[in-house]
């Protein structure tokens, strides 16, 4: 079943965040449905900056890329802001298409664009992003690609306006409704109520954001299809990244923190690294017969 189609199931689907082919792969192998290619996650990792449009087209379509190629998942890319106008907007469309991407997000802040739990967005104008979803539309290879329509007009305009964006936006062709950051659970209530017969809806759970956090059953009570979890593995890794550095450093070995990490017979067997060896291994030799 494609990804366009399941999100008309009953059943909330849980896509979380990577950043690379590694983080991409473990996920995969827990059993997710869907992943999310989180462009702040990249940003955060790859620049080691914030999520405040830095990071490009290209490295985007990269990381589709080298994820792509390590695991068939279906792949949720964050593509920002289409990286300019609806022409750009086009023209990542067929390169993360191509790069192997399952669906595309768009949002409708100005550029650079913040990260949708920072302070002082603005908006491009509504028709402006209407235009943009449908150019989306217009050029996707494949009509099994999801477009996904994000609107930051909470925290701009306010919540009303928030949702006419959002319709609209549906008019223009979006797939899947991402109103971001809604701050409480009575705004998700309003969202998934005003907006749950016209598209299906994203949730995003962000630890220390505007919006509270909700398990995705819960979530998926209130009307949401997808729930996504962008940064979370980023926050983790810091977190664990942070103790092993300092460990080490007070320590001069990793003895302390073994039992925390894999060893490197470990870490060969989490990639795969003999099933891969062993596949080239069949192309030894080859004698042309």
């Amino acid at each position: 079943m494609s990804l366009k189609k399941r999100l008309y199931q009953s059943d909330i689907i849980v896509a979380p965040g990577v950043y690379d082919a590694f983080t991409a792969a473990l996920a995969a192998s827990a059993g997710f449905e869907a992943l999310y290619i989180s462009g702040a996650a990249i940003a955060y990792t790859r620049l080691c900056q914030p999520d405040i449009g830095l990071v490009t087209m290209s490295e985007v379509a990269e990381t589709v890329s080298l994820i792509r190629d390590r695991v068939p998942t279906p792949l949720i890319v964050d593509a920002d802001t289409g990286y300019g106008n609806a022409l750009n907007v086009q023209r990542t469309m067929r390169l993360f298409e191509r790069a192997g991407a399952t669906a595309i997000q768009l949002e409708d802040q100005t550029f650079p664009k913040r990260c949708g739990h920072l302070r002082d967005k603005s908006l491009i104008p509504a028709a402006e992003m209407a235009g943009k979803i449908k150019a989306a539309v217009d050029s996707r290879l494949s009509d099994e690609t999801v477009v996904i329509a994000r609107t930051d007009a909470i925290a701009v305009e306010g919540f009303e306006k928030a949702i006419e964006r959002a319709r609209l936006y549906a008019e223009a062709g979006a797939d899947l409704l991402f109103v971001e950051a809604p701050r409480s659970r009575e705004e998700l209530m309003r969202v998934t109520s005003a907006l749950r017969d016209v598209r299906p809806l994203l949730a995003n759970m962000v630890e220390g954001g505007d919006t509270p956090l909700f398990d995705a059953a819960a979530l998926g009570d209130m009307g949401f299809r997808l729930v996504i979890f962008p940064g979370g593995i980023v926050r983790a890794l810091a977190r664990t990244a942070q103790d092993y550095y300092r460990s080490l450093a007070a320590n001069g070995t990793n003895e302390p923190f073994k039992d925390r990490m894999y060893d490197f017979k470990g870490l060969n067997e989490l990639i795969g690294t003999d099933r891969i060896i062993a596949r080239g291994k069949q192309y030894e030799g080859f004698s042309g017969k």
